[in-house]
């Protein structure tokens, strides 16, 4: 299985570390940068090739894998122009069988083979992880009806909310809904494919999962790494 990794973003939340290093190369555990975690994990699964969506910075990600990374060919994708998250699967070729995008900066013990035999067992076009995140309100709100009146009054709430992981299993046939060279993120592409009456399903992860986009996330994967490693790899390693 091929899958298509994610590394092309400017990580401006995570900056000043990104002004110079681009978000996947910054260091989680032992001075391994956190794309290197992601492609130790795939090649644990037995993946048989990586392509990388690259951009800002992206000669760097380059000269520090190379072409060959845990026995998986990597092969480079630069974008001449930004084409979102989803656009860039256009300019890949190749992508003839079920495959994986994920971001280049994601910390979880997902175990793929779960992902993959759940996508198959549905029979959908598009399979999203997703994570149950509790979105704190530390306000009072207010629920208001067409007059004015008051019908509720919920004092700081817990909003629940299920949120894609940013790892995806897609089929080929979900190529023909991108448009070379056009700009397209994710969640267009999805809503798309549900407009179109496509299968598209989410499988429920509860282990452990941080995207390190943002500064305190990013800190608590360092914090956290020492102690949850032995769990990142267990694909066939």
């Amino acid at each position: 299985m091929k899958v298509v990794i994610l590394a092309g973003g400017k990580g401006a939340r995570l900056r000043p570390y990104t002004t110079i290093i681009p978000k996947p190369l910054l260091p989680v555990g032992g001075g391994m940068p956190i794309l290197d975690v992601v492609l130790r994990q795939l090649a644990s699964y037995g993946i048989s090739e990586v392509h990388l969506a690259v951009g800002y910075l992206g000669e760097l990600i380059r000269t520090y894998f190379g072409k060959e990374k845990y026995g998986m060919p990597l092969h480079y994708h630069f974008d001449r122009k930004p084409l979102g998250t989803a656009g860039p699967l256009a300019n890949i070729k190749g992508l003839d069988d079920t495959f994986v995008v994920m971001n280049g900066d994601v910390l979880s013990t997902l175990d793929l083979n779960e992902l993959i035999k759940f996508h198959k067992s549905k029979k959908a076009i598009a399979s999203i992880a997703t994570y149950n995140r509790d979105v704190y309100i530390d306000f009072g709100i207010l629920k208001i009806d067409e007059n004015r009146y008051l019908t509720d009054y919920i004092e700081k709430p817990t909003l629940k909310y299920s949120v894609s992981m940013g790892v995806y299993l897609f089929e080929p046939a979900v190529l023909e809904y991108i448009e070379k060279g056009e700009y397209l993120d994710f969640p267009d592409l999805i809503r798309i494919l549900i407009s179109k009456r496509e299968r598209v399903v989410s499988f429920p992860f509860d282990g452990y999962w941080l995207d390190i986009g943002r500064h305190e996330d990013y800190e608590k994967a360092i914090e956290e790494f020492d102690s949850i490693k032995d769990k990142l790899f267990k694909g066939k390693e």
